[in-house]
């Protein structure tokens, strides 16, 4: 072996093991990905002889706990790719459980609501889906509306900045949201990559985490279709508290959808009692 690649694959396990001492799982998977974000896919013929002399850069950002789909400013979901931007939060694969559960329970719909749609996945998603429909996503910061915009092209959407649906008008056959759930006190003892890097916005869910469940939920009745649902992503432990704001307007639950993981994710709710 010529002294290059050595060097090269010296270099390389000092860079794992940076990140290893950080407390990143796989990295050697991730040097891979960000090889790939600083030369491109070509760039791995030579690997893992030839770093790329940018790894070592984007190695320390890793380190430092920056999630790496803010790294390379995407995120896959739904088998689409997401511009991500500092507004938007970061689309985790336990949120396709709200694509699936809309999907089963409402086969055919004209019209979906996002409420918080932040990066715009859950509305592309569902639009990708089902192209007859058509679609408005609503979020209270003007930055995540911008990318949920770039997010959205070609599809038939239309993204607005608004207080939840306080400015919402008409009846939709479908109401999606997946709102900020996390106890404000509790925020600070999540991961980095979480806590560091997603929009408090899209976190804080007040005092108890049900802040926008109960804005959402007061606002259901007047914006669901009478054969309409909607589909609500839950929090870890928060079913039997959103049932309870659910039923308080009068709706009841159709489903409760688990994630990959086995905890409940996606709430259906429909027709009121």
């Amino acid at each position: 072996m010529s002294a290059a690649p050595a060097e090269g694959r010296a270099r390389l396990a000092a860079l794992a093991d940076r990140l290893a001492a950080a407390g990143i799982d796989e990295p050697r998977r991730e040097l891979r990905l960000l090889q790939i974000e600083a030369g491109g896919a070509a760039s791995l013929a030579g690997w893992p002889d030839s770093p790329h002399p940018c790894l070592e850069a984007l190695t320390a950002r890793r380190a430092a706990r920056e999630p790496l789909s803010r790294i390379v400013g995407r995120r896959e979901f739904w088998s689409r790719d997401f511009l991500l931007t500092p507004e938007v939060f970061d689309p985790r694969p336990d949120s396709e459980t709200v694509v699936e559960a809309a999907l089963a329970a409402m086969p055919s719909f004209r019209t979906v609501l996002d409420l918080g749609t932040g990066s715009g996945c859950l509305l592309a998603a569902l639009l990708a889906e089902r192209p007859e429909a058509r679609g408005l996503g609503i979020d209270r910061s003007r930055g995540a509306c911008r990318a949920a915009r770039r997010n959205l092209a070609g599809l038939p959407a239309i993204v607005a900045a608004g207080d939840w649906a306080r400015a919402v008008g008409g009846r939709f056959d479908l109401v999606v949201s997946n709102p900020p759930y996390i106890p404000g006190a509790e925020i600070a003892a999540l991961m980095p990559e979480v806590r560091d890097h997603d929009p408090r916005l899209a976190l804080d869910g007040g005092a108890d985490g049900l802040d926008a469940y109960r804005a959402i939920l007061a606002d259901l009745p007047r914006l669901l279709s009478p054969a309409g649902a909607a589909v609500l992503e839950l929090g870890f432990g928060q079913a039997d508290a959103v049932a309870a704001l659910a039923a308080a307007q009068g709706f009841r639950v159709r489903d409760i959808r688990p994630d990959l993981g086995g905890i409940p994710r996606a709430m259906v709710l429909g027709s009121r009692l």
